[in-house]
């Protein structure tokens, strides 16, 4: 697989009506996420055990996952026992989480899994019932907070984003958000090197990325993804439509697709959510592919846990 950078001049972002940019919405990159994603079981050994573990230290019960996407995440905590509600911006992506759901709907987690189209900058204004204390945990992961732009140049969007995500959590809540390591992307040129632990699809023929500098600052990181995938038909098998994967090299389809980022480097965005937490901070953790900073090796992601600040006792 190759990931080479490069570096671009311009780029022009669309975004929805409703003020976040749906980068789904022609349906590509939706329809082939999970052969990006990989087996689930391979990606999620230490993965779902990093985040599970973190979630239990503290003793979150219902999780909001705002965003959702496929609901690979939001899955994979239903199936270790957690309550969740889950919001995305992409109705092309969300179809797959409520089909996920159907299929599932006799296992009673499964048929209470609250799923609904949710915008992080009115994220209060969500068709859920929002928890009357706050949700215990709010995940963004997978890069997603990434897709956000900065549309007036004072990253007041990502501002009120992070702001709604600390207002939703409850006093003492755990916020779970991640960033690719675009300090090494931008710095070096180059993805760093080694195992992904998010993505680990045998699928991928090749990622570029391309890096846009305007007026000498690198404002946006896009990735242009090829991958090749199998083929399926529909047959019958003792009476029942099953869809199985066709055989032979000649039966792999091309699916390539371009998603852009704003490129968050690790400082600022430190900075970025003490600021919109406020006088709400608690703690602040930062890990390295889910190994608490420092380390030794270069990680891929940047996941930070912070912890809204109890309430204090009225005296």
């Amino acid at each position: 697989m190759d990931e080479g950078v490069d570096s671009m001049n311009s780029e022009s972002l669309g975004a929805t009506d409703q003020g976040l940019p749906d980068q789904y919405a022609d349906g590509k990159a939706a329809t082939v996420w999970n052969y990006y994603i990989g087996n689930t079981e391979e990606r999620t050994d230490f993965y779902r055990d990093s985040i599970c573990r973190l979630l239990k230290e503290h003793g979150v019960k219902h999780v909001l996952d705002v965003a959702c996407g496929t609901g690979i995440d939001s899955v994979m905590l239903l199936e270790m026992g957690f309550q969740v509600t889950s919001l995305d911006g992409s109705d092309k992506m969300l179809k797959f989480a409520q089909k996920t759901r159907w299929q599932r709907r006799k296992e009673a987690a499964f048929d209470q899994w609250v799923i609904e189209e949710g915008n992080w900058l009115t994220l209060m204004e969500a068709d859920v019932d929002f928890p009357e204390e706050g949700f215990d945990a709010l995940i963004c992961l997978g890069n997603s907070f990434a897709h956000l732009p900065d549309f007036s140049g004072d990253q007041s969007s990502h501002y009120t984003a992070l702001g709604n995500f600390s207002r939703a959590l409850k006093p003492g809540g755990l916020l779970l958000i991640d960033h690719r390591n675009y300090d090494a992307i931008i710095d070096t040129g180059k993805v760093p090197p080694g195992r992904n632990i998010y993505y680990q699809g045998k699928h991928v023929d090749e990622i570029k990325t391309s890096v846009l500098h305007v007026n000498g600052q690198a404002t946006a990181v896009s990735l242009d993804y090829h991958l090749k995938v199998p083929v399926t038909s529909k047959k019958r098998v003792k009476g029942k439509l099953e869809v199985q994967p066709l055989t032979g090299d000649e039966k792999v389809m091309s699916s390539k697709f371009r998603l852009s980022y704003y490129p968050h480097r690790l400082e600022s965005f430190k900075k970025l959510l003490d600021e919109s937490f406020g006088k709400h901070l608690g703690e602040h953790t930062v890990f390295g592919d889910f190994v608490k900073l420092p380390i030794d090796t270069v990680p891929a992601y940047f996941i930070h846990a912070v912890v809204k600040k109890q309430q204090e006792a009225s005296k």
